[in-house]
């Protein structure tokens, strides 16, 4: 997961103040025939309207590498791997966040 996080943070399409990153792992879960070597990951990124085609292409492109380099590091499976990236309809999200306002008043490091 951190080198998900720290793909999106690097390509810098979401702000580092809106950026937020969850892994859920399942216990309960078959892939092809059922046999235990295989495993899946599903990326799904969230990003607010209004990114241009070519910077969402780019950032689904970082956030596939990362959890590529990610999942070819677990020894002993096969993993089938998905990248799929969603625009959020501004008309039907609420968004309030306090993470800005305090990242603004954080003193620089130093």
């Amino acid at each position: 997961m951190g080198l998900t996080h720290r793909a999106a943070l690097d390509d810098g399409l979401p702000p580092a103040d809106g950026l937020r990153t969850r892994a859920v792992a399942s216990t309960r879960y078959l892939v092809a025939d059922g046999a235990p070597a295989w495993a899946f990951v599903a990326v799904t990124a969230r990003v607010g309207a209004g990114r241009s085609a070519g910077g969402r292409r780019r950032f689904r492109e970082a956030l596939g590498e990362a959890a590529d380099a990610w999942v070819e590091g677990i020894d002993g499976l096969a993993t089938a791997l998905s990248v799929e990236l969603q625009e959020i309809d501004p008309e039907l999200r609420v968004n309030r966040n306090h993470v800005r306002q305090a990242m603004a008043r954080r003193s620089p490091p130093g």
